[in-house]
Order: C-alpha cells, then sequence, then structure tokens
C-alpha cells in the first residue's frame, strides 16, 4: 500500500534532507526507517517483549482469579451502588 504524507513539517523535512543529501523523498524515508530500526538493539527488542509477556501473564492471572463468568451481572443497579 502506497505512503501518504499529509503532516506539512515530515513534507517540510523530507524535501529538506533529500535537497541535502541529493537524493529523493523515498530514498530519505527509507534511509531514515532504516536507521530507526537499527537504533533498537536485540536487548531492547528484548526487553519490550519481556514487558508485553509481563502484562500479558498479569491480565491471565487477573482475570482467572476474578472469574468473570461466575460472577454477577453488571447492571445499572450495581452501577448505581457504587456511588451511594
Amino acid at each position: 500500500m502506497p505512503l501518504s504524507v499529509t503532516d506539512p513539517e515530515v513534507e517540510r523535512l523530507t524535501e529538506e534532507l533529500a535537497r541535502r543529501h541529493g537524493i529523493s523523498k523515498t530514498e530519505v524515508i527509507r534511509q531514515a526507517l532504516r536507521h530507526e530500526a537499527a537504533r533498537e538493539t536485540p536487548v531492547q527488542q528484548e526487553q519490550h517483549s519481556d514487558y508485553v509477556e509481563s502484562v500479558l501473564a498479569f491480565t491471565r492471572a487477573l482475570r482467572a482469579k476474578g472469574a468473570p463468568e461466575n460472577g454477577l451481572p453488571v447492571t445499572k443497579e450495581w452501577r448505581d451502588s457504587l456511588y451511594e
């Protein structure tokens, strides 16, 4: 799918870098994306993955502890009772 840039600042920066480096705007974007992808080290990728897994484990444990399928239905009356 083609990329469509509608942000004026992004367009301006892309044109400026293309002019300065004598390359196309497509190449500016390609290089910027490659640079950004390379900045994320394998350790950072692993930490991100570990964080996501810990959040998922927490939500699974919370759901199992709460056992929503065994709980009472949430009704308007019950919600209103929270504010009494």
